[in-house]
Parts: C-alpha cells; sequence; structure tokens
C-alpha cells in the first residue's frame, strides 16, 4: 500500500484554480470573441444609420413617380423627337450628353422648364432660354423620365409658397448658396467660362429643383444636406430681398464692396479732377 503524502491531494484540488486564476491573469479569451463583438458592433451601426436615413427621407428622396400611361406615352414620343439625338433613345447617355436614368422628375422639370433643354449650341453650360414646350408636355417630358428609374420628385406645394423664416433661410443661403450666387443672388462667375446665374425672378419651384439636382456646377443638396423646411426658408428669403429693394440706394448690381468702390474710384474721382481743372481755367 502507498503511504499517503501530506498535502497532495489538497495540492492537486488547488490546481485547476490556480490555472483558472492564471488564464484570467494573462487576459486570454475565446478566439471567437472578438469576431462575436465585431459583429454586434456592426449590427448595431447598421441599424442605427438605416433608422436614421429611413426617418430623413422626404420630398427629394428618390422616388417612382405615378403617371398616367398617356402621359408618359406621351413623354416618350417627346423625347424620341427632341431628346433621343443627344442621349440617346433609351436616355443612357451617349458621347454628346449624360444619361437620364434615376435623375428624376424634378431635373426634367427644371432643364426643359427653364428652357436650358434642348440646348442650343454646345458650350461651358445650358443657357436660359426662352422654353420650348407647353406646360402640358414638359410634365409629359417628366413623367417619362421618372418611369426609368427613381429619382428626386418634382417638390410639393406646401415648401413654395414662400411662408417659411427667412431669418434662417439667409443663414443657411450665406452658408451653403452665397459664395457662388452672390448673397443678394445677383450671381456671379465661375471658372472656364461658367457662371452662376441671378436668382431674381425665379420660381419657386424651380429653385427647389436646382437644390435637389445640382444642375451645372450646382451641388446636390439632399436633405441631410438642408431639410426642406431649411429649402423652404431659403425660398422664402431670396423672395424676401425681391419684393423689398435695398433703402441705400442704387444697389449696383448687388455685387457687394467692390463694384461700389471702383464706381466711386471711376466717377468720385474723376468728378473731382474735373472740377480741379475747371476751377483753374476759370482763374485763369
Amino acid at each position: 500500500m502507498r503511504p499517503r503524502v501530506p498535502g497532495t491531494q489538497k495540492s492537486r484540488a488547488a490546481a485547476p484554480s490556480r490555472n483558472a486564476k492564471a488564464a484570467r491573469k494573462t487576459g486570454r479569451r475565446h478566439p471567437l470573441a472578438t469576431v462575436a463583438l465585431l459583429a454586434i458592433g456592426l449590427g448595431l451601426t447598421g441599424g442605427a444609420y438605416a433608422a436614421f436615413t429611413t426617418t430623413t427621407a422626404s420630398a427629394d428622396t428618390p422616388q417612382v413617380q405615378t403617371a398616367s400611361k398617356s402621359s408618359v406615352s406621351q413623354g416618350e414620343k417627346l423625347f424620341q423627337a427632341n431628346c433621343a439625338t443627344c442621349h440617346g433613345m433609351d436616355a443612357q447617355g451617349t458621347v454628346n450628353a449624360p444619361s437620364l436614368i434615376g435623375v428624376g422628375a424634378a431635373a426634367v422639370d427644371f432643364q426643359v422648364g427653364t428652357g436650358r433643354m434642348p440646348m442650343q449650341m454646345q458650350g461651358p453650360q445650358a443657357q436660359e432660354k426662352p422654353v420650348q414646350f407647353s406646360d402640358e408636355e414638359v410634365a409629359a417630358l417628366a413623367d417619362y423620365v421618372a418611369s426609368l428609374a427613381p429619382g428626386p420628385s418634382i417638390p410639393e406645394q406646401k415648401y413654395l409658397d414662400g411662408k417659411g423664416d427667412a431669418a434662417n433661410g439667409a443663414q443657411l443661403f450665406r452658408i451653403n448658396c452665397a459664395m457662388c450666387h452672390n448673397v443678394a443672388g445677383a450671381g456671379g462667375a465661375l471658372t472656364e467660362g461658367k457662371y452662376a446665374p441671378p436668382l431674381t425672378g425665379v420660381s419657386a419651384k424651380h429653385i427647389y429643383e436646382a437644390m435637389i439636382t445640382g444642375p451645372q456646377n450646382m451641388p446636390v443638396f439632399n436633405d441631410l444636406n438642408i431639410t426642406p423646411q431649411g429649402k423652404a426658408d431659403i425660398i422664402t428669403y431670396l423672395k424676401y430681398i425681391q419684393n423689398n429693394p435695398s433703402p441705400g440706394g442704387i444697389e449696383l448690381g448687388s455685387l457687394g464692396p467692390v463694384a461700389e468702390g471702383l464706381f466711386l474710384w471711376i466717377f468720385g474721382l474723376g468728378a473731382i479732377v474735373a472740377l480741379t481743372v475747371w476751377i483753374t481755367a476759370k482763374s485763369n
């Protein structure tokens, strides 16, 4: 019979406990723990982003336009007769013009409704000119292009009534638009022969459509950049300054202090020089 060694069983019983403590001290964890944590984090982030973007969707979110078959059919015929030469028979674009798949009804209503399309000639950008189509034909063209793929829709009337917050609209306009269009919406020159057009006399619908479609060199302002109410406030501000002329006298095109200073240098100093010459001539 093997003699008992004092403390042997106690040391064996304590061994697993010491091993567990040692594992905890070294910080070891299951190999799949990191993968599980990453999966949980990605799932929570994706869910939160999806919920946020869903709540912010509104008028300028890509939508499928609901239009009558007759309107779409009429628009298709007009498109093939007037637009397909540049944009292709299926509106998928050519070397001369971009694809219209996904641009939505708002882009067509703006470009065709302001006379920029069809273009009169190739150039740095499409220039505004008399509208070539009736309102019904413009709507039919918009319905046809919108039927090809989802895109920004024509804005609701509640955002176009000019009853927003003009002060907030002025702040948003100065931050996002004034660097090109001038703080008074008088327009300005850009590079390579391009320009930002003046906004006086432009309809509220076309201003809103320009913000959500980004024509020419203009960026797209979706709901994450400027909310629909913010766009309505910008329209309110532009209509306010259009209907309330400057109380300071001649606006000189609202081009700012450079134009005003140049006016004083040319005409003010010119008048002083002319007066000096006249006084000298009289004294002689």
